[in-house]
């Protein structure tokens, strides 16, 4: 049996391969500042490694069978990058506790503002059907997916809605929020606080690239920006579920028939639920 979970192992080496190859490119490259004019971004060696990832499998040089095997080092990988960042609330609890209220009043701000805009454009732009639900209420954590298994099934079309914006989000989530994170640093209108509190929405390569460009441009205030993107997190995280369920999908679902004109569905009669 030992000798069979060595080998098996064993054939995950291509996996272990091409990530250190590509980890290795990117670190080598680096983080590169890009500015034009007024605005300025910071490409980082995260995107690089992403971009990689996409060419070789592209060039057939990574199979699924290959991205299956991977899926599992995912969640080890975010085990150390979570480790980081909670060993950064610790010595900043009190700049934590101080923001509080700010913390879950944007972790809660964060899950509204996504239906409210998303739907609509998903409707009225691209013009989806019940897929606008699934993918508009959803910021590509797997709360939302959970959810919408649950309540409609990931076969229907809520669920190829949140599938779909879960994938994407992962894939080009990254690459978009360390692109707007870097653009707003450029500003100088926001707090590298205020930045870093609206980080934390997404999965947590999204919120590592955003993170990232933000410690890059203020990195006097690492520790702190650290502190309130992992206290961010953890409060979205506990927060996410409830606010989600009770206020995010509902209104993603009201801000849908708004766009399609539809009625509100009429509630089940008492002879109904009877039969």
């Amino acid at each position: 049996e030992k000798r069979g979970c060595i080998m098996k192992y064993l054939k995950d080496w291509k996996v272990h391969a091409f990530c250190f190859g590509m980890v290795l490119v990117s670190e080598l490259i680096g983080s590169k500042p890009f500015k034009f004019g007024p605005v300025g971004f910071t490409l980082l060696p995260m995107l690089y490694a992403l971009i990689i990832g996409i060419i070789l499998a592209k060039m057939k040089l990574i199979t699924m069978e290959m991205m299956t095997t991977a899926v599992p080092y995912i969640t080890i990988s975010v085990m150390y990058l979570t480790a980081k960042m909670s060993s950064t609330v610790g010595p900043n609890l009190e700049t934590v506790f101080s923001a509080g209220p700010a913390l879950l009043v944007t972790a809660v701000t964060k899950k509204l503002a996504v239906p409210l805009l998303a739907v609509p454009v998903g409707v009225l732009i691209f013009k989806m059907g019940r897929q606008a639900v699934g993918c508009g209420f959803s910021t590509s954590r797997e709360d939302a997916i959970a959810i919408i298994g649950n309540m409609y099934g990931l076969d229907s079309p809520e669920g190829q809605g949140v599938m779909g914006g879960y994938i994407t989000g992962t894939l080009l989530g990254t690459i978009f929020n360390g692109l707007m994170a870097s653009l707003f640093c450029s500003l100088g209108f926001f707090h590298p606080y205020s930045l870093a509190i609206g980080a934390a929405v997404g999965s947590s390569s999204m919120m590592a690239a955003c993170m990232g460009a933000i410690v890059e441009a203020y990195p006097q205030y690492a520790d702190q920006i650290q502190a309130y993107t992992a206290g961010g997190q953890v409060i979205g995280s506990v927060t996410g579920m409830y606010v989600t369920l009770f206020l995010a999908l509902p209104l993603a679902n009201f801000m849908y028939r708004i766009c399609k004109r539809e009625p509100k569905p009429a509630k089940a009669s008492a002879n109904n639920k009877a039969e």
